[in-house]
């Protein structure tokens, strides 16, 4: 084997791995947010559960995360709360932060 083909199959593993964290943080993700979106609609106990099974289920639909946001935005109207979609998109972006870390903390 040549030294192109190991450095090919190195990256080749390390693409692999990094989409396998960036799934997993995504994952993290959703259920932090879907938890977040829970609480300010007043669920609890085995509906919050369901909820972040939604919203999972929800972020299958199409690639990126317009599919999560536009679940918690219609949860949102449906019960008329008064929440701004830089506020839905902020807390994405931060449980998005935090389970990135989380993830980066367990594989190592």
């Amino acid at each position: 084997m040549t030294t192109f083909d190991e450095r090919e199959k190195a990256f080749e593993k390390k693409f692999a791995l990094d989409q396998d964290l960036k799934f997993r943080a995504e994952s993290r993700r959703n259920k932090m947010v879907a938890e977040w979106a829970a609480a300010k609609l007043g669920l609890s106990g085995t509906a919050v559960e369901d909820y972040v099974k939604a919203v999972r289920k929800a972020d299958l639909q199409e690639k990126g995360d317009d599919d999560v946001f536009r679940k918690i935005r219609g949860d949102f109207d449906a019960k008329s709360l008064k929440i701004s979609d830089s506020e839905i998109r902020d807390a994405m972006f931060n449980f998005l932060e935090q389970a990135a870390a989380q993830v980066q903390k367990e594989a190592k």
